[in-house]
């Protein structure tokens, strides 16, 4: 797995450690997701980047889609300063259940990450060698034609991002 894939899977599992399946359903406030439900979005935005990238490789060409000013301008906040913008709702596609449907514990969910990293990393990596490293090859669908660079710091900024969501309701409930 790729160096920065490998750094958020391993934030992650320290941030969740030790965690029942009781104490990830907490959540900071009634409207906050719970700590699996962070979890899940994160998985399922891995799952949809996996099959996007998917998609494109077996196009066998990079997309032929421009950045707007705007995406560019949000590439460069996300990608390149590492900010990951506050209150904005995540695309529907992305919105884990709610309620959960089985509460899962740290070791759980530290596992369902670790299956479904690999996957994106290794579409990624194919991507990479179809298109390069740094060419603005596949679409993602606010931020737009990003490299696979891009894509990776992205997530990596993303998890951490929701990281200090898991960390933030840990200190509220003490655990």
């Amino acid at each position: 797995m790729h160096e920065v894939l490998r750094k958020l899977q391993r934030e992650l599992s320290d941030g969740l450690s030790g965690l029942t399946a009781e104490q990830t359903q907490m959540r900071r406030s009634p409207e906050a997701w719970s700590i699996q439900q962070i979890v899940e979005h994160l998985l399922l935005t891995h799952e949809s980047t996996a099959a996007t990238f998917e998609t494109r490789v077996q196009k066998g060409t990079p997309t032929q889609a421009s950045a707007s000013l705007q995406q560019r301008a949000a590439q460069f906040v996300v990608t390149t300063l590492g900010i990951f913008p506050k209150g904005r709702l995540a695309p529907e596609r992305v919105m884990p259940p709610d309620p959960t449907v089985r509460p899962l514990s740290a070791i759980e969910l530290n596992a369902r990450i670790a299956e479904v990293l690999f996957p994106m990393d290794a579409a990624m990596t194919q991507a990479e060698q179809l298109f390069g490293l740094k060419k603005r090859s596949v679409s993602h669908a606010i931020l737009g034609p990003m490299s696979v660079y891009q894509w990776r710091f992205f997530h990596f900024v993303h998890g951490e991002h929701h990281l200090r969501q898991i960390l933030a309701t840990r200190r509220v409930f003490q655990i």
